[in-house]
């Protein structure tokens, strides 16, 4: 290799894109967010599904395990609802008021001259009102979101594909079925079958969710950066190529690159990315932040 192409090789960045996930993970779960949500899905679950009671925290905590969301859950077992109307129940209420606005992140984020975007499971109004409470809604060139990888469902989705930066079109699996399956029952099942009905929804953990949103915005997985607060998440990621930060804890588990407390502490755990900045102001290509969608 000759010094011009080793010289161009140690110019390139590590990472050209940083991935962030949204709920717990730009702002502490102690912001209470995470509890009203969780009681707010129960509250759909009685008072819009007709579901029992008695039945809510054993049926929710089966299919978040094993769907990824409550919402992605309840679809696959043979609930049908409208996703906005879900969305505005669940994250309507939230206390958005908890969240300030965070002007040491804003100042790390908007200090790195890489992509940053934001994939979230949440819908894209509840991700532009927290974003908008932590003033950080001009620190992303987009928000890959619920509708982003769910973009029809009845007549519900608007048909503006300006809405949401890298809104695409997977194509839709929902079916309308009369028929719930009985999923605690197929647990309580001395030796339950591993095949479980499939959910519609896209979204994370699921690894064809994060490939499909890598393709959209056009992310190589091996030199990007994804943040999220999540286990599971951040596992999957780890499987499809991405390099991984576990935010919320300092116990690195497997599948986690980095491990923070906090949000805040990334600058002192991951230098190289200030370093690589250094480096390139010699001639910087990359692509920086850009007028986004999201506004207060």
């Amino acid at each position: 290799m000759d010094y011009e192409n080793r010289f161009k090789q140690a110019q390139s960045p590590k990472y050209d894109c940083l991935l962030f996930d949204l709920d717990d993970t730009l702002y502490p779960l102690s912001s209470g967010l995470a509890t009203v949500c969780s009681k707010n899905i129960k509250d759909y679950m009685v008072e819009k599904l007709g579901i029992d009671e008695s039945k809510i925290t054993e049926l929710g905590n089966l299919l978040y395990k094993n769907y990824g969301t409550t919402m992605a859950g309840l679809r696959a077992i043979g609930y049908d609802f409208d996703y906005d109307e879900y969305h505005s129940f669940v994250h309507g209420r939230l206390p958005y008021q908890n969240l300030k606005p965070d002007p040491v992140l804003r100042s790390l984020l908007l200090s790195l001259p890489i992509r940053k975007v934001i994939f979230t499971n949440a819908d894209k109004i509840h991700a532009i009102k927290a974003l908008s409470r932590l003033g950080l809604g001009d620190c992303f060139e987009g928000i890959i979101c619920f509708e982003t990888l769910n973009p029809i469902h009845k007549s519900t989705i608007s048909d503006d594909e300006d809405d949401v930066e890298f809104m695409g079109s997977p194509p839709s699996t929902a079916t309308n079925s009369t028929e719930i399956f009985d999923i605690i029952g197929h647990f309580s099942q001395p030796n339950p079958g591993s095949v479980l009905p499939k959910t519609p929804i896209v979204c994370k953990p699921s690894e064809d969710a994060i490939e499909q949103a890598l393709k959209m915005a056009n992310i190589n997985p091996h030199k990007a950066l994804f943040f999220d607060d999540s286990v599971r998440n951040i596992q999957a990621g780890k499987r499809v190529g991405l390099h991984t930060v576990l935010v919320g804890t300092s116990q690195r588990t497997k599948g986690a690159d980095y491990a923070l407390e906090s949000i805040h502490n990334f600058r002192e755990a991951l230098p190289e990315l200030w370093e690589a900045d250094k480096m390139s102001e010699v001639g910087y290509t990359g692509k920086v932040v850009v007028e986004t969608s999201v506004t207060a």
